[in-house]
């Protein structure tokens, strides 16, 4: 019983790894062979690494996260599966793994049974509203709540897009990250800070007191943040990180540029396809309001929307990433 559980855990965690380097690679534009290139290995091997055919190796995370940049997101993954590979045989002659951050407490389990995410353009600024229902399925209160944002202005081109963003930092000031939770206004409590990459904590508090997401309850959580169009380019993508029951996209953005919208997805076991079924549009407002939607996502699974503005040909078309 111990071992299958044990050879199951590692089978996630080797997926998660393999979701993370993918996730990663189509921020920065680059095909598989190209990444392999860049990292010295074989051009079949970061494939057979994204489909779990090889399991990840020291080497590999050390080479995927330089060359990536990813704000040591895939080392953190890496850190997880040889976590996990220690349970399996705890008397092997292997060094001890360095501890790794549990997200959550343990014995809790978050599901996310309607994730609705909503993007405005001013013209000038973006701003991201994101809602979720979180349930906790597991046995202990959760007290937080894991976000990430991050952005790459040059996908395809690493170099220039670390050089921009060494110019042209995100900063807490311009994000203005607001998060509330029952009507309450929720702390949050910096993970990682860098110059395009930040992770958050959201904490289930604030000076009043604490209100913990209990197991069997259900809560809505909001939060939103800004980003100028010199950081934010024209794409905007959602990862699958927890099981989620419902998940839905809303991109707003002024009726005069006449804009139009198209998507990918991917998941663990294939490459980029035409999203299922077309972005529905409509007008508010003055603004053109495209939204698409889907019921159980895949763990993982990845949906990408891009768009252009047809009345403004002559603006730059730069990248970027939130989630």
């Amino acid at each position: 019983m111990d071992e299958r559980h044990d050879a199951l855990t590692i089978e996630r965690a080797a997926e998660a790894f393999a979701a993370e380097v993918a996730y990663w690679r189509e921020v920065r534009g680059l095909a598989k062979r190209e990444l392999a290139r860049r990292m010295a290995f074989d051009p079949s091997y970061v494939s057979h690494v994204e489909s779990g055919r090889h399991k990840p190796t020291e080497d590999f995370a050390r080479r995927a996260e330089e060359t990536l940049n990813a704000g040591k997101a895939i080392w953190k993954r890496w850190l997880d599966f040889e976590t996990a590979k220690a349970r399996t045989s705890p008397s092997a002659a292997v060094p001890a793994p360095r501890r790794v951050e549990q997200p959550y407490a343990t014995g809790s389990a978050i599901v996310v049974e309607h994730d609705a995410a909503r993007l405005d353009y001013t013209g000038r600024l973006y701003r991201l509203t994101m809602r979720r229902l979180l349930r906790n399925t597991g046995t202990e209160p959760i007290t937080r709540y894991l976000i990430r944002i991050s952005v790459d202005r040059y996908p395809g081109e690493p170099e220039r897009s670390n050089a921009h963003c060494r110019e042209h930092p995100l900063t807490w000031g311009e994000l203005a990250l607001t998060a509330t939770c029952r009507g309450e206004a929720m702390r949050w409590q910096t993970k990682h800070d860098r110059d395009a990459f930040k992770e958050v904590w959201l904490l289930f508090e604030n000076e009043r007191g604490r209100f913990p997401l209990y197991p069997g309850e259900s809560v809505w959580i909001e939060y939103a943040y800004s980003v100028g169009e010199e950081k934010w380019g024209r794409w905007f993508q959602r990862a699958v990180r927890l099981p989620t029951e419902h998940l839905g996209v809303e991109l707003a953005f002024p009726a005069e540029l006449d804009p139009t919208v198209w998507g990918t997805e991917t998941s663990m076991t294939a490459e980029a396809t035409p999203l299922r079924t077309a972005p529905v549009q409509r007008e508010e407002s003055g603004m053109r309001v495209f939204s698409w939607s889907t019921s159980a996502p895949a763990l993982h699974a990845r949906y990408r929307l891009e768009w252009r503005f047809r009345a403004s040909p002559e603006h730059e078309t730069n990248q970027g990433e939130f989630r």
